[in-house]
């Protein structure tokens, strides 16, 4: 198979979809790799690395996306890039297409198959091609909500961790999956007051194995997160529905008892985000405020470190990548069901059910 690696064009999006140790699994496995000129030089890989692995070389990302069978990117395709799609493609990335229906409607226009690496789904339910980033974007949200706590930042110019004689910061996060424990392992290293909200019981009595009388923990529910909001001078929000529009959680009424200058950092931004009022944003004007709340809404945050989340993703996304390049898409999913789930679009079929439903389409299971 013939496979291609575009430079990404999302503003100042830094990663890229294959590390040289990928392409050199790839081209092991007998397969042609082609690399757009200068794609992984802001992740620390100069076209010279790619080279020595046996990736040719392509000046512009129109000759890559022609000359290849499936297109393994980072982040979702954006308009500019729609004219390259045609049926039979492959495209391998991060969607989230619940929340972006133009880019749905282009995929299903065009029969292009569409695997999503954030609805890879194992046994256990557990997402492991969206794990890595969400590790990161958990640590990574809780170092740019302490940032932005500053007063010249917006914030209300708290310390996070305080100093003796003083009130540390109090730390709210919503929701305990791998963003949330990755929030709260930085937060509690910081040295914050840290409440932990989330519905699943058995997940609130292993953090609190874990993390004893250093944390508190408590049960998601309305009363619970509005009464988590007003005291909280930092909300790391890490709910997730897989594939489907994030429930919006924290409401404006909220707003009016919350801390002025409070900080709400919304991870789940990418699936519609879950406050009432969250947009996405850009790394150079990261935060927007509403009713004196300070809102961190960038979508692709752990662009922001390339140089670790590249190839922290290549750990998780190249084995599904080689399964669909040595078996071509349709045996490779009969052989992996979590692949299966990871197929959102499939010859102009919508076959995720959170997305179709997002946009009241017709799921056609394959």
């Amino acid at each position: 198979m013939n496979i291609g690696c575009v430079k990404e064009i999302k503003k100042l999006e830094f990663r890229v979809g294959l590390t040289p140790g990928s392409v050199n699994e790839y081209v092991r496995h007998g397969h042609k790799v082609y690399i757009e000129t200068n794609a992984g030089l802001n992740s620390g890989f100069p076209d010279e690395e790619y080279v020595k692995v046996g990736a040719q070389i392509l000046q512009t990302a129109k000759e890559v996306w022609e000359k290849s069978d499936m297109i393994v990117k980072v982040k979702e395709p954006l308009a500019d890039e729609y004219q390259y799609f045609r049926e039979g493609l492959v495209l391998y990335t991060y969607l989230h297409l619940a929340a972006d229906q133009a880019l749905t409607d282009a995929l299903l226009a065009k029969k292009v198959k569409a695997v999503a690496y954030e609805t890879i789904i194992l046994e256990d339910g557990s997402l492991p091609c969206l794990k890595p980033m969400s590790s990161v974007a958990g640590r990574l949200g809780v170092i740019e909500g302490a940032k932005h706590l500053e007063k010249v930042m917006g914030g209300s110019g708290i310390l996070i961790s305080g100093v003796p004689g003083t009130k540390r910061a109090n730390v709210a996060i919503i929701g305990a999956g791998v963003v949330g424990e990755s929030a709260l392992k930085m937060a509690v290293g910081l040295g914050a007051n840290v409440t932990v909200l989330d519905i699943n019981i058995d997940k609130l009595t292993y953090l609190d194995d874990i993390y004893g009388n250093r944390i508190t923990t408590l049960y998601s529910n309305s009363h619970n997160i509005e009464e988590a909001c007003k005291n909280a001078d930092l909300i790391i929000s890490g709910v997730l529905l897989p594939g489907a529009k994030a429930p919006k959680l924290i409401k404006r009424e909220y707003y009016k008892n919350m801390r002025p200058g409070s900080v709400i950092v919304d991870i789940a931004i990418d699936q519609g985000g879950s406050t009432e009022v969250s947009k996405a944003t850009y790394h150079d004007k990261p935060t927007f405020v509403v009713d004196g709340i300070v809102h961190y809404c960038v979508a692709n945050m752990p662009g922001a470190v390339p140089q670790t989340s590249t190839v922290a993703l290549n750990n998780s996304t190249l084995k599904y990548g080689l399964l669909i390049a040595d078996k071509g898409l349709e045996e490779a999913m009969k052989t992996s069901k979590p692949l299966k789930y990871g197929i959102n679009t499939y010859n102009g079929k919508c076959t995720c059910l959170g997305v179709c439903q997002a946009f009241d389409l017709k799921y056609e299971a394959i």
